[in-house]
């Protein structure tokens, strides 16, 4: 039987995307009410916080797997 490699499996990345996506939106989207943005406008913040946390994370496993 192969080798597996557990830390990067395809279901492990959706996992650590899902769940990075969703810090980021907290920090986005209750950052953003913190500096008294209105509720209709946070969402949009929380959506780019998720994509850049998750672009973030990404980035730094991509330079540490190569």
């Amino acid at each position: 039987m192969p080798k597996v490699d557990a830390t990067n499996c395809t279901l492990c990345r959706v996992m650590r995307g899902l769940a990075f996506g969703g810090m980021g939106a907290a920090i986005g989207g209750y950052g953003s009410m913190l500096f008294g943005a209105d509720k209709s406008d946070a969402v949009y913040y929380a959506l780019f916080g998720a994509i850049a946390l998750t672009a973030i994370v990404q980035r730094k496993r991509d330079k540490k797997d190569s």
